[in-house]
């Protein structure tokens, strides 16, 4: 028992569980028969809720083959199982269960007796990268909210995979399966706000590592330092990428690495350059990649880099995008991050034309598209660009609002050297200035810290 739990308790996965809950899951336990004995111990490595088919692809396999699993699942499932509501839309309505931490325990401990653990854990492992490749292929298909649905949902089994630590022999045996899992769900760090995330796991992964790392990864790697906000952690890891992709013959690594130049560049405010590297990434991308941004990203990269000293060209980049063999999908097979930032483009050529509702509109809808998929950067750079929007009509209070809770979020979810990107950063001070007073206005002062106090998703369904 740990030191200060509750008398007649003990710590489970981090929760104190008393002990005669414990007890009446050991004697659970002992009335099942045989097949539903080995089934419940096979469970215990699951760290979160979990389907049919992830029971039979982990815990199918010598005295239990998969074609008894179902039956044997069905007469455990009322002894020491909780059922599951966790199923997105499209998903087959199959069970899911999870197991309760006393129940759990007592597979564990009986797991480990009987010297199966360390065999039940590599199967799965081997499921969570089949997990993670899954929903990067739905990312790369245009089902990019049930790619994250899916991923969010198995990610206590997945950060589980992702730690090479837990591996029976040395953690460098099993560092490059969790690496693998982490480069999979780049759409999950990178576009869905889980930027600091999705750092920690990887860099401690290819720390572990002992052969050398893809270019994928160490592109990965690049991406989610510049996100981040550290350009300059990127630009060694993207120099180590390209030379990993030329030793590993990865030509599609190449595409990925111009995209990326690009995004730096267009972080840095060195607009030219970001063109320059989109174009190149375009010119090196296939119709229909299948890992990594997208050509429609690359076209809104163009644009984005062009929309405030040629609109023109700009308006002109998006036009292409949308002409683009691989952008003429049906809407539910679009890139919605990617459109998210299309609105951007669309909010500043519709400032500089005049249309000050015109631009506030596609700045509204890109913060909702932001926050629909989690993306704090995004969301962050579309409010302040919305709150310039309400700025120049008169609604200062609806301003202020919007940048209380922008600079709410950032300091939530970055640390403090974070530096916004250059076109963020011109973007609030543009924002700033149409208020024409500064925040320690006590009016605006006031509407400042409402703001930060409802946040950015009670505030995208008023301003």
């Amino acid at each position: 028992m740990w030191a200060g739990a509750p008398r007649g308790t003990e710590l489970l996965w981090g929760e104190y569980v008393g002990l005669d809950q414990v007890a009446a899951a050991e004697r659970g336990y002992e009335g099942c028969g045989p097949a539903e004995r080995l089934l419940w111990e096979r469970l215990s490595v699951f760290e979160g809720a979990f389907g049919h088919e992830a029971v039979r692809e982990v815990c199918a396999s010598g005295a239990l083959p998969a074609g008894v699993i179902q039956a044997v699942l069905d007469r455990l499932a009322p002894h020491a199982l909780l059922p599951v509501d966790d199923l997105f839309d499209g998903e087959d309505g199959l069970p899911r269960y999870w197991m309760p931490h006393p129940m759990r325990a007592v597979g564990a401990r009986r797991l480990t007796a009987r010297g199966d653990r360390w065999a039940v854990l590599l199967h799965h492992r081997r499921w969570c990268v089949k997990v993670a490749r899954r929903a990067a292929d739905w990312w790369q298909r245009g089902r990019q909210l049930d790619a994250r649905d899916l991923a969010l949902r198995e990610l206590p089994d997945l950060a589980a995979a992702m730690d090479p630590t837990t591996a029976r022999l040395s953690p460098g045996a099993e560092a490059e399966t969790s690496v693998e899992i982490a480069v999979s769900l780049w759409f999950l760090w990178v576009a869905c706000g889980r930027v600091a995330e999705g750092r920690t796991r990887l860099r401690h992964a290819l720390s572990l590592q002992e052969g050398q790392p893809s270019a994928r990864a160490l592109w990965l790697a690049a991406f989610l330092e510049l996100e981040s906000g550290r350009p300059e952690d990127a630009d060694p890891l993207l120099v180590r990428a390209w030379a990993a992709a030329v030793r590993d013959g990865d030509e599609r690594c190449l595409a990925l690495l111009a995209h990326l130049r690009g995004a730096t560049a267009l972080y840095q405010g060195r607009t030219r350059a970001a063109e320059a590297e989109f174009r190149e990434a375009l010119a090196l991308m296939e119709e229909h990649p299948e890992f990594g941004p997208t050509r429609r990203a690359c076209w809104v990269g163009i644009a984005l880099s062009l929309c405030r000293s040629d609109p023109g060209a700009a308006q002109e980049a998006l036009d292409q995008g949308d002409l683009d063999r691989e952008s003429r999908r049906a809407f539910v097979g679009r890139d919605m991050s990617s459109e998210a930032w299309a609105h951007h483009v669309r909010a500043e050529l519709g400032a500089w034309d005049g249309d000050r509702e015109r631009a506030s509109e596609h700045a509204r809808r890109a913060l909702r598209e932001h926050l629909r998929l989690g993306s704090t950067v995004g969301a962050a750079c579309a409010a302040e660009l919305l709150a310039q929007m309400r700025a120049l009509e008169g609604r200062r209070g609806a301003a202020a609002h919007l940048l209380g809770a922008v600079d709410l979020l950032r300091t939530s979810v970055f640390d403090s050297s974070y530096r916004p990107a250059e076109y963020c950063v011109v973007t609030r001070v543009r924002g700033e200035e149409a208020l024409g007073a500064p925040l320690v206005d006590p009016e605006l002062r006031s509407a400042y810290e409402e703001g930060a106090r409802r946040g950015l998703f009670a505030l995208s369904a008023e301003v």
